[in-house]
């Protein structure tokens, strides 16, 4: 988990933080791919004169999802600069409307775990293709046509459009 300690912070000004989570973190189960090594994390968190928390950084990690034409496996690599601010609750006009986050004033640190996640599913490409040239699966039979080749035919016809194609030939 990453967590920011915000008396520190406070203290402080601006705090480094160097964290990985693991690829097997519960926090992965609903990405889509799957995490093939630890995401890195490099962040700072600065306080800004009226209460606000900014963190900036970079998440590196590596991981595997599905073509989305026949479902092979697709390696590929994340390298995401992020930037978040978190207002605390006790703000004027605080609330979460996406540009900005809002956490417990009365917090004594601030779990940046979860952001983190989004920040990761909103940089992966969810359209990967393992190929551009990539055919798929058949529709009706499900065989990899990179592999195989089927002998479904290409054009079935759907009886139910049978009224408008009388239409047309009048």
């Amino acid at each position: 988990m990453l967590r920011l300690d915000l008396a520190r912070l406070d203290r402080e000004g601006s705090v480094s933080i160097e964290g990985q989570i693991p690829s097997d973190d519960p926090l992965w189960e609903t990405l889509g791919v799957s995490l093939e090594d630890l995401a890195e994390v490099r962040i700072r968190a600065s306080l800004a004169g009226t209460g606000e928390v900014v963190v900036r950084g970079e998440v590196v990690t590596s991981f595997v999802q599905e073509c989305r034409r026949c479902l092979e496996a697709v390696p590929g690599t994340l390298s995401t600069e992020v930037t978040m601010v978190f207002v605390p609750s006790d703000s004027p006009g605080a609330e979460d409307d996406g540009d900005a986050r809002v956490f417990d004033a009365r917090a004594s640190e601030l779990d940046l775990s979860v952001p983190m996640r989004e920040e990761v599913v909103l940089a992966i490409d969810p359209y990967v293709v393992c190929d551009p040239e990539c055919k798929g699966l058949c529709p009706r039979c499900g065989v990899n046509r990179n592999s195989e080749t089927c002998e479904c035919t290409e054009e079935e016809v759907d009886p139910r459009w049978d009224a408008l194609r009388a239409l047309q030939k009048e």
